[in-house]
């Protein structure tokens, strides 16, 4: 496979994910998304951070794992410079603070990250979130469920409906659909022209 075709489906992929995650700002709440998985498997996960703020823009968002989380890699978020904080190096290296800064995101759309993570065992992991706009506010999404800005939760378990094959099942339909969707997008927005 091409340098090219990658860039292009990770586009594709990221496009559709990114628009599933958009759904989430109707609840007003910022979202990792998928909400469950398993444990012990890595997954493709989805920040997702609303702006809600009038006449302001999101220009900030940090992510704080819980222990247990091990983020593996990030897909590109364009427009957006990545720091990471981590402790260790190479193989043992865990990353304890991720910031994504440099973004202009304004009221009523969502900021949307994406990363490779695995959970470590079965159990509910806890997220800290911490969103900056423009005008200098901060909302920390690390609240209890039933706050105003409950913290975004990832329950892992050890298996998933009627198992891995169900879950690979619904994993390929859901893809098959996303790529259908980013390649009607890339053609109507002339996906004709190379991706950078």
């Amino acid at each position: 496979m091409t340098r090219r075709a990658r860039r292009r489906i990770i586009a594709a992929a990221g496009a559709v994910l990114g628009a599933l995650a958009l759904t989430s700002s109707a609840w007003a709440h910022a979202e990792l998304s998928p909400g469950v998985t398993l444990a012990k498997s890595t997954q493709l996960f989805t920040l997702a951070v609303p702006t809600e703020e009038a006449n302001a823009t999101t220009v900030k968002v940090e992510l704080t794992p819980p222990s247990g989380f091990s983020i593996d890699s990030f897909v590109p978020a364009p427009g957006w410079k990545r720091t990471v904080q981590e402790t260790g190096s190479g193989e043992s290296a865990v990353i304890e603070q991720v910031a994504w800064t440099g973004g202009r995101i304004p009221t009523d759309e969502d900021s949307v990250f994406q990363f490779l993570a695995t959970p470590a065992s079965s159990t509910t992991y806890t997220f800290d979130v911490r969103q900056t706009y423009s005008n200098g506010k901060v909302v920390d999404w690390s609240g209890a469920e039933s706050s105003d800005t409950p913290a975004p939760t990832v329950e892992a378990k050890s298996s998933i409906g009627g198992g891995t094959s169900t879950l690979a099942l619904v994993g390929l339909v859901v893809g098959a659909a996303a790529l259908v969707v980013a390649i009607v997008a890339l053609v109507a927005r002339g996906g004709g022209r190379a991706l950078t």
